[in-house]
């Protein structure tokens, strides 16, 4: 997770601490239902992909993906992994830079 820009998309991703206490929250559940060494690579594999679509989606698209709420600048970002996935509600800064707010697992109620 970084706040550079990431490929060759034109705005910066930056994540907040709550959001990065989020992915470290999921990865950390991921690895404690690992029974084998196989399930540490997919917690190791699964986090990875979050992070790169987050990075690679936002930093290229950001206003495709749905609104949540009224705000036009306030969406979220649905990151398919197995049999469910990921969400990652996102604020457009500005011109140039989202923020990514919150990530949550599909399963969970909702963004704390």
């Amino acid at each position: 997770m970084t706040a550079a820009r990431v490929g060759e998309g034109r705005f910066n991703v930056r994540y907040t601490p709550a959001a990065r206490d989020d992915v470290l929250r999921l990865f950390d559940f991921l690895l404690e239902r690992a029974q084998t060494a196989q399930d540490l690579d997919y917690a190791q594999h699964a986090i990875d992909a979050l992070a790169e679509a987050v990075e690679r989606q936002l930093s290229r698209t950001p206003f495709i993906y749905r609104k949540s709420g009224d705000s036009p600048f306030l969406r979220e970002l649905i990151i398919p992994a197995g049999n469910s996935g990921y969400v990652a509600l996102y604020e457009i800064e500005d011109a140039s830079t989202v923020t990514v707010l919150a990530v949550r697992h599909q399963l969970e109620d909702d963004y704390h």
